[in-house]
Formats: structure tokens, C-alpha cells, sequence
């Protein structure tokens, strides 16, 4: 199941601008041009969690965060406005899935990068 997962993240990823992917271990880093807009994760030190970890907009990690189950505050980024969506409840979104990596994208990728999503 985590391998598909993966490879649904990998492909929404792969539609923006350079973006790249990075495989290390169970996890996967995606970025463009050097910056970081996403992490998919397995089990981050422990946690038991697959999930989805994206650059979030000033607030919204305290606002969604304990008021929705599917939300974390992943360790390290957490603090650092980056939001944690977990992909092992069922079902999963993957149209939000999207939306939270596009929006992570906008926040890290170069503006004439950003103009190409239209």
C-alpha cells in the first residue's frame, strides 16, 4: 500500500515545474530548484504515520491542526508552519492531497515557475 502511495504523491509532485524527487529509505523529498515544498513520509522516527508533509500558509497549520484527525503537526517542521497530512486514513483526498502540495510549491518555488501553473 505505502508504494502506491508514494507513486500517487510522486505523480502530483511531478506535474509542477521542476520539480524533482528525492528517495531516501521509505521516504521521499520533493523540490524544485533546491527548496523543499514536500515530504512524503513512512514512519517518521516512529510515529506509525504515512503521510504527507507540506509548507503550509501563515495559519493554517493552527487552524486544521486538532480541529481534523487527518492533520499533525509533523516533529521538526511543525514549528517551522509546515503541516502534516496523514495518507493512511481512509479515504484519502487526493484532490486535497493536490491542493496542499500546490500550495506548498507556490510558497517555495520561483516566481516565474509559479507563473507556469497558470
Amino acid at each position: 500500500m505505502t508504494e502506491d502511495v508514494l507513486a500517487r504523491v510522486s505523480a502530483i509532485c511531478s506535474e509542477l515545474p521542476e520539480a524533482e524527487r528525492e528517495l531516501t529509505g521509505a521516504h521521499a523529498k520533493f523540490s524544485v530548484r533546491g527548496r523543499t515544498f514536500a515530504y512524503f513520509l513512512d514512519d517518521h522516527h516512529g510515529d506509525g504515520i504515512v503521510g504527507l508533509v507540506c509548507k503550509a500558509p501563515a495559519g493554517m497549520a493552527a487552524g486544521v491542526v486538532g480541529a481534523d484527525p487527518r492533520y499533525y503537526a509533523p516533529a521538526y517542521l511543525g514549528p517551522r508552519g509546515w503541516l502534516g497530512l496523514r495518507l493512511d486514513m481512509e479515504p484519502v483526498d487526493w484532490e486535497e492531497v493536490g491542493g496542499l502540495v500546490a500550495d506548498s510549491y507556490v510558497l517555495v518555488a520561483p516566481k516565474r515557475l509559479v507563473a507556469r501553473l497558470g
